[in-house]
């Protein structure tokens, strides 16, 4: 696969110190298709184009015009060294209330990310996965999946699972996955494995039923725009 493009484009118009080129090169992020289609037919699921955006409490810019395509099908994965702003690109994406956008345009499926609140673009297919996922004591992983899966049916105006149907529409994707159906009893991410957390993510994409999903891993951020467990 062709290596991608550079997405921060920083002003070279001056020369730079050696500090100066350092702190520069750290702030360079780069995106490659791992997989995708054959040429451009594809529709596009999200355009990024020329984002900035700043942490709202220090006023601190960290994305410098981010740009990014990424269609039907397609796997693309970002790289960069840290501070370069990758777990900031996600969490902007998704709403994070921690960053203000300052410029640019991102739109997911035709719709305009910045219009939708961050429970919205959840519902519309964008899902953020962590390095390490959080544990919730005392909720089970069949009441979060359930309730998950029913808030976006509803969004969609779909009609709600009860608990027995929720079962049905739960266990092959187990299978799928090859999960232990104990999973569902267990509370949400709590003694899990770090294997584990990950299955269970896996197992959230699955049970949301979305034809096609970004994944954002908030660490090392891998957009997909193929159906969820292919």
């Amino acid at each position: 696969m062709a290596p991608a493009d550079l997405l921060m484009k920083q002003n070279c118009s001056r020369p730079l110190n050696a500090r100066q080129q350092a702190s520069r090169a750290c702030r360079k992020l780069h995106v490659c298709a791992a997989a995708s289609t054959n040429g451009s037919s594809k529709p596009v699921m999200l355009e990024v184009k020329d984002l900035q955006a700043k942490i709202v409490e220090s006023g601190q810019q960290i994305l410098n015009g981010v740009s990014i395509t990424v269609r039907e099908g397609e796997v693309h994965a970002i790289m960069g060294k840290n501070g370069s702003g990758k777990s900031t690109l996600s969490k902007v994406l998704v709403g994070h209330p921690d960053y203000e956008v300052t410029a640019g345009t991102a739109t997911y499926k035709g719709k305009n990310l910045f219009d939708l609140e961050p429970e919205e673009r959840s519902h519309e297919g964008l899902f953020l996965s962590f390095q390490s996922p959080i544990e919730i004591p005392g909720v089970s992983n069949v009441d979060f999946l359930r309730m998950a899966c029913n808030a976006r049916r509803k969004a969609l105006g779909q009609t709600e699972f009860d608990p027995l149907e929720f079962y049905a529409h739960v266990i092959p994707k187990l299978e799928l996955l090859k999960m232990d159906p104990t999973f569902l009893n267990r509370n949400v991410n709590q003694g899990f494995s770090g294997g584990e957390k990950k299955r269970n993510e896996i197992l959230q994409l699955a049970v949301l039923d979305v034809s096609n999903m970004l994944s954002c891993a908030a660490t090392y951020p891998v957009f997909s725009a193929r159906p969820a467990c292919m």
